[in-house]
């Protein structure tokens, strides 16, 4: 099955949705050439092959490249939760939302790096979130601490 992908237009819906729905803002752009590139960039399965990979790059690139004036790390969740619902993620997206609130904060801050978001998004994909391991190096990563 071919995966959906988001267009800039929905992008920008997207955002202008999140921050009145998360408390208000402001709704200017910063850089979309930035965010249109990402959006095209995580349709090439040479680079990003997997559905969790596309996942970590849009998300990271949208909370670290500012793209917008306010709601990044915001646009990061809600644009990947969107991409989950349009290719039939029902059973995780909810939990997404809520679960990458603190992550978000995190990759902002420079704490998790894409690798360990690139895990975070696959346990969470795959019904792991639980694990251990992973719990410990997200604290690790967060607490400034060494990863294991």
């Amino acid at each position: 099955m071919a995966l959906v992908y988001l267009t800039m237009v929905q992008a920008i819906e997207t955002h202008a949705k999140t921050v009145e729905v998360s408390g208000g803002g402001a709704l200017g752009h910063l850089d979309l050439g930035k965010l249109d590139s990402v959006l095209q960039n995580i349709q090439n399965d040479d680079y990003y092959p997997t559905l969790e990979e596309k996942l970590t790059h849009l998300f990271f690139s949208a909370c670290k490249f500012h793209c917008f004036q306010d709601g990044n790390k915001h646009i990061a969740i809600t644009l990947a939760a969107q991409m989950l619902l349009l290719n039939g993620y029902l059973y995780c997206t909810s939990s997404f939302l809520r679960e990458m609130e603190n992550i978000s904060y995190h990759v902002a801050a420079g704490n998790i790096d894409k690798e360990l978001l690139l895990e975070i998004i696959t346990a969470h994909l795959n019904e792991c979130s639980e694990q251990e391991e992973l719990k410990l190096k997200i604290w690790h990563a967060i607490s400034g601490g060494e990863q294991v």
